[in-house]
Parts: structure tokens; C-alpha cells; sequence
């Protein structure tokens, strides 16, 4: 299990991590079917990494949170590769992503961006990426982050490779 961390001193710094893995995923094509997770409190910087993440790897037109939708698609256009951001924040009850129909959205090839997995843990196939975004209080600037990356595959180390 490798692990690094990362410490983002204002939102370029996310966008700047959030391009090095995108290109991680361009160049090594396997690598785009990976499971991210992203935990941190709300506001932490969860959905601003991920469109940072999808923005990088040429996703078009608008990104928005699916906190209502629980799963937004994209295609991106410079991997040709296909992307799902989950947001689980409003799931009660892990029996409810069954009946969302999302186990074929997870079993698909893809990249799978999940927020809040702790809330749906019993249903997700098991993460490749950890990122834990927690706000820096010590710093003075508002935006700034600590960010502790755990890789927990092979796949997980490999999006890691020249990282940080």
C-alpha cells in the first residue's frame, strides 16, 4: 500500500495534481479503469478535484455534482474513455444503490470517481485510489488542503507514479 501525501496550497495546486493522474490515465490506457475514492467533510474539495480531474482529461461543457442525480456521466475526449462521478452524500441506507441500478454502472469499464463510498461500502467493487481532502487549518489561505493519497492496488501505485 503505497501512500503519499500532497498539500494543496490553493485550488492550482489541486488542478495541477488533478492533471498529472489525468495524464497518468492518457498514457497508460488500463489505468482508466480505475476506482477513485474521495473522502473528506462537505466543502473539503471533493467535486472541485474531480473537475479538475475531468476538465484535464477533456471532458467538455458542464460538470455539476450529482449530490441529487447520484451518478453523472462523461465521456472524455482526449483518453476516449468513459467516466461515472458518484456522489453518495444523500444515501441513507447502502441497500439503496441496488435499487438505483448503478451495479452495472460500476461493473462497466471506466473510470469510477466515487464521493461519500463509506455510504454505499458494501456495494462498491473495491477502490484502487484513496484521496482523504481535509481542509488545512494552520494555513493562511482559506483553499488550502492536505491530501493523503493511499494506493490500494497495483493500478492504485501505477496512477501514482510521478504524483504529488
Amino acid at each position: 500500500m503505497a501512500q503519499q501525501h500532497w498539500h494543496w496550497r490553493d485550488e492550482r495546486a489541486c488542478a495541477a495534481c488533478a492533471a498529472v493522474l489525468a495524464r497518468r490515465i492518457t498514457a497508460e490506457p488500463a489505468l482508466g479503469d480505475a476506482l477513485v475514492e474521495l473522502h473528506g467533510p462537505l466543502g473539503a474539495g471533493k467535486t472541485t478535484f474531480v473537475r479538475h480531474l475531468l476538465r484535464a482529461l477533456g471532458v467538455a461543457g458542464r460538470i455539476k455534482s450529482p449530490t441529487y442525480t447520484v451518478v453523472e456521466p462523461y465521456r472524455a475526449a482526449t483518453a476516449a474513455l468513459d467516466i461515472s462521478h458518484f456522489d453518495f452524500y444523500r444515501f441513507a441506507d447502502a441497500r439503496e444503490l441496488p435499487d438505483a441500478g448503478l451495479r452495472e454502472v460500476l461493473a462497466a469499464p471506466g473510470l469510477k470517481l466515487v464521493e461519500w463510498p463509506a455510504r454505499a461500502a458494501a456495494w462498491l467493487p473495491p477502490a484502487d485510489l484513496r484521496l482523504e481532502i481535509e481542509p488545512d487549518a494552520d494555513a493562511a489561505r482559506p483553499d488550502a488542503r492536505d491530501v493523503l493519497v493511499t494506493a490500494l492496488t497495483p493500478r492504485g501505485a501505477a496512477l501514482l507514479e510521478h504524483a504529488a
